[in-house]
């Protein structure tokens, strides 16, 4: 397992797995143990994978400074781990919350960036309002779940900011398109992979500037993929087509019957969407 240091001294690990040209990605969670993304639906038939874990998670170590974990300081280690890997321009994929800091990435090194791709991504960084509405509308198509009664239920009181004690855990299947045995240990399994003082850094106040982040974006000329889980509360499609219209350059596409984590729901159809977009006509990736 490769390790590098940060700018900081922080020893960070990343992870490298399948054929073809390299893809950096950035985990979700927040700052989450990356070992979560797999192969991504067998998207290591088509490219190599180089999964980073975040400082603090994973095999990377704690930083000496635990204000190191607000995303935006982050964005170091990301262009630490390029110049590593000898990259004069990356094809860069980030799930969720770690998209907030391929965008804050992107913003700052965009010449760095040869092909973006945002899979069910947290909107923070670029101030997009995800409305109550937004996500009760997407919930309600689960109607017809056995489990759907008192997952809405338990939303409903999410979203009106009065959650009960357990409402997060009781809402978990609508991050899923099929809420199966293999959904149920994905999420226990996901429980356990987060940093949790370093996820309640992740966002602190000074990490996001989305007045400065989204001309910066609007800006980048190269192709990005928005990729929507059709039934993602988390990220509903509304508001994520709405992300892809920042971009000049962007394909906006929903995953249909997917949830927060598509290349479980359909591996097929995920890794071919994403092989296709990071194929396309443009510029060369250099090799590690």
């Amino acid at each position: 397992m490769p390790t590098f240091c940060a700018p900081d001294g922080t020893r960070l690990a990343h992870h490298v797995s399948g054929d073809g040209p390299p893809l950096i990605c950035l985990p979700g969670g927040p700052m989450q143990d990356s070992v979560y993304l797999g192969d991504l639906g067998g998207l290591t038939t088509h490219r190599t994978l180089i999964r980073l874990d975040l400082r603090g998670t994973g095999h990377s170590a704690t930083p000496a400074d635990p204000a190191s974990y607000r995303c935006d300081r982050q964005v170091d280690d990301v262009e630490a781990l390029r110049k590593e890997l000898g990259l004069d321009r990356m094809d860069l994929l980030a799930h969720s919350a770690g998209a907030n800091l391929a965008a804050l990435y992107t913003a700052r090194h965009p010449e760095r960036v040869a092909r973006l791709a945002l899979i069910t991504p947290s909107v923070y960084a670029v101030g997009i309002e995800v409305t109550p509405e937004d996500r009760l509308r997407t919930a309600r198509l689960r109607r017809g779940e056995p489990w759907f009664t008192p997952a809405y239920e338990a939303l409903e009181t999410i979203t009106a900011g009065r959650p009960a004690s357990d409402a997060w855990q009781a809402i978990a299947p609508f991050s899923f398109g099929r809420w199966d045995e293999r959904a149920r240990a994905f999420k226990a399994a996901e429980d356990k992979q987060r940093n949790d003082e370093a996820a309640a850094r992740y966002a602190s106040d000074g990490a996001f500037t989305p007045e400065a982040t989204r001309p910066a974006l609007a800006a980048f000329p190269r192709p990005v993929l928005v990729l929507a889980g059709e039934v993602d509360v988390a990220g509903p499609p509304r508001a994520l087509g709405e992300y892809a219209g920042l971009f000049a350059n962007a394909e906006f596409v929903v995953q249909p019957g997917a949830g927060h984590f598509p290349w479980l729901d359909d591996a097929d159809r995920f890794a071919a969407t994403v092989a296709d977009f990071l194929a396309g006509a443009g510029d060369p990736v250099s090799s590690p």
